[in-house]
């Protein structure tokens, strides 16, 4: 099936629930991104419908992580970034404070970079480390990161610049859960309940480990 009901799309989709009854559902990872075609026609809305998207990337004008998108239906993930060629004009796919996916603009530079949390570790032949991150890319590599950790990629050369630890006093944002959305500081990590306690806007939450990405 190439489509959603409405009514059953993700919550963290800006979109409106009364409208069409059925919009486009994406190419993998329905919950966890959104598809090209929502990003430029109904959030950015330089696009007024499917047609003139599919133009757009039948022109190659635009670049989903600093590569050509091929399909509409491609789902954009969370920190993925897009480039209008056209414009000149970058975005990055963040949360908002409700847990809704939103488009921030940034520039050239930040454009070609991307974070991402390591969900998997695995030792190959010849000792080399495969670090497996949540957006689905794998790299081998021999920066010193663990499960749970973030990581900084460089888009343009395909390697990780560097490891985002989790540990005390690290920045992160909450990206699942009723927390969703919301960005704190690590307080205390307690590896046995597998919690992390937060402070957040004068508040302290306790959020699943699993629910949280290191950003800084």
């Amino acid at each position: 099936m190439s489509y959603l009901k409405r009514q059953s799309i993700p919550k963290k989709w800006s979109l409106h629930r009364k409208g069409t009854k059925y919009v486009v559902k994406p190419s993998f990872s329905v919950q966890d991104g959104v598809p090209i075609l929502i990003i430029l026609r109904d959030i950015l809305e330089i696009a007024q419908n499917r047609r003139e998207v599919k133009k757009a990337i039948r022109e190659k004008n635009i670049l989903l992580n600093n590569r050509i998108v091929k399909d509409e239906k491609h789902n954009a993930l969370l920190f993925d970034t897009i480039s209008i060629i056209p414009s000149k004009k970058h975005y990055r796919l963040e949360l908002s404070d409700k847990g809704k996916f939103k488009l921030i603009e940034i520039n050239a530079g930040e454009s070609t970079q991307k974070i991402s949390k390591i969900i998997n570790k695995k030792i190959l032949k010849g000792k080399k480390t495969q670090l497996n991150l949540s957006d689905g890319k794998n790299f081998l590599s021999d920066i010193k990161c663990k499960v749970n950790d973030s990581v900084l990629i460089d888009l343009k050369q395909g390697k990780i610049l560097k490891c985002l630890s989790l540990k005390e006093k690290a920045k992160v944002v909450v990206f699942a859960g009723k927390h969703s959305g919301e960005i704190g500081i690590i307080n205390k990590i307690n590896l046995e309940r597998k919690m992390a306690d937060l402070s957040e806007e004068g508040k302290k939450v306790d959020v699943l480990i699993k629910q949280l990405m290191v950003v800084e």
